[in-house]
């Protein structure tokens, strides 16, 4: 029998999304003063407030102030009217030094000479589960749902960012939800629900507002969004969609004013939508020494390789670790019964634990993870990203600057595909 599936999406002005990107924005300025950094940063905000709180070991020193109002301004909340604006809102700092009886498992690394040595000596900056997920049914290899909700918040930031007169009432909050129609054979047969709900400018009236909205969502939005995707996803979407566009009506008082936000809540924004699992620990304001993070990336990197191998059409890649140990307590894949291989899910496992090094320090080195890297993952998803280098520029507290070249979303990378054929015969 057919069944549905459904995920959400949130915008960059998603009060929770505006906490993620402020702890991101922290972690790539730390890191690029001083790689060696060790971070945990927490961000609250609220009305007129941003709370700042975290764990830090570091040698530079930061104008935190000032990064947070460049992100928040970044973001769009440079109006007073919204309750939350860059210039004017309050900022609390309680970072403090890291707790030396946590460092003390991860930094043993400092001291040894080679590549070898490094990654015996560095332990997981936590115990934990963390999980990686890839299918075959979008060219990303993200879940069809997850991927289409990302993409109308996306659009309709592009919109507001630069082409404001197309859509001018937008404002920076939002949030996104698509269900999709699959066969009993797990292929999506349609679209059947989007769901949008977009803070907004006042209008005179409630009635016009809430038909100007949903037509310039159903009419601009989303054809815009439909035109970038392949011709079988187009074919999804049907004349039966249900739309739900702002269900509730007026959306004028969001964000930070409307509702607290807080680092790490949309955990599932951020990895696969509800598809596959996830071990519970967020990203965002976490150096890569944090196996949450670090870890998490690495297992989408093998899910992503294995299935754009042709070893299988949908995967489940799980890795655990105790705290202050180098070596995973444990490897498991789960293929969903769609390998191409005779080897089972569990000698699969085995072989990949062979082609890829899941210690902590492994990880850094494999994926670049030292690198002021986080900002963009902070908004839309941490996976199904494009992987690129760009030029990034850093200003620090005593006036001096830098630019870094940074290689963005190194876990999308393909570049373990034939390392995966090779061991596998493909």
């Amino acid at each position: 029998m057919p069944y549905l599936f459904t995920s959400e999406s949130v915008s960059e002005g998603h009060p929770d999304k505006v906490a993620d990107q402020i702890s991101d924005a922290l972690i790539d300025n730390f890191l690029a003063w001083d790689t060696n950094s060790k971070v945990a940063c927490e961000t609250l905000v609220t009305t007129g407030q941003v709370v700042l709180a975290g764990e830090v070991k570091t040698n530079t020193y930061l104008d935190v102030q000032k990064i947070t109002r460049d992100v928040i301004k970044r973001i769009g909340y440079t109006k007073s009217e919204y309750m939350f604006e860059a210039n004017s809102c309050g900022i609390l700092s309680a970072i403090h030094d890291q707790s030396a009886d946590i460092n003390q498992g991860v930094d043993r690394a400092a001291a040894a000479e080679d590549f070898e040595s490094k990654a015996n000596a560095q332990g997981a900056g936590d115990q934990g589960m963390m999980f990686g997920y890839a299918t075959r049914e979008t060219e990303n290899y993200m879940p069809l749902a997850l991927d289409l909700a990302h993409k109308i918040l996306q659009e309709m930031s592009y919109i507001r960012n630069n082409e404001p007169s197309l859509i001018p009432y937008l404002r920076p909050d939002a949030k996104s939800q698509v269900t999709i129609e699959y066969s009993d054979d797990n292929v999506p047969q349609r679209i059947d629900t989007i769901v949008v709900s977009t803070q907004h400018d006042d209008f005179d009236s409630e009635e016009a507002m809430l038909a100007k909205i949903k037509d310039d969502v159903i009419n601009i939005v989303i054809p815009r969004v439909k035109a970038k995707l392949t011709p079988e996803l187009q074919k999804l979407f049907t004349g039966d969609i249900t739309h739900h566009i702002n269900p509730t009506g007026k959306f004028v008082i969001g964000g930070p004013h409307g509702d607290t936000g807080l680092t790490g809540r949309k955990i599932i924004v951020d990895t696969y939508g509800g598809k596959g699992a996830h071990g519970g620990g967020a990203f965002s304001g976490k150096d890569p020494s944090k196996v949450d993070r670090s870890a998490a990336y690495a297992t989408r990197h093998i899910a992503k390789n294995l299935v754009a191998a042709g070893l299988c059409d949908e995967v489940l890649v799980q890795v655990s670790y105790a705290i202050g140990v180098a070596e995973p307590c444990g490897l498991y894949v789960n293929t969903y019964g769609t390998a191409k291989v005779a080897d089972n899910d569990g000698a699969i496992a085995a072989k990949i634990g062979e082609i890829f090094d899941m210690r902590p320090y492994a990880i850094e080195q494999r994926l670049k993870l030292r690198n002021p890297m986080y900002s963009e993952t902070a908004a839309y998803g941490h996976m199904g990203r494009k992987n690129e280098i760009v030029k990034k520029s850093f200003k620090g507290a005593n006036g001096e600057e830098k630019e870094v070249e940074v290689e963005l979303f190194t876990w999308e990378k393909l570049d373990f595909v034939d390392a995966i054929k090779a061991e596998f015969a493909l």
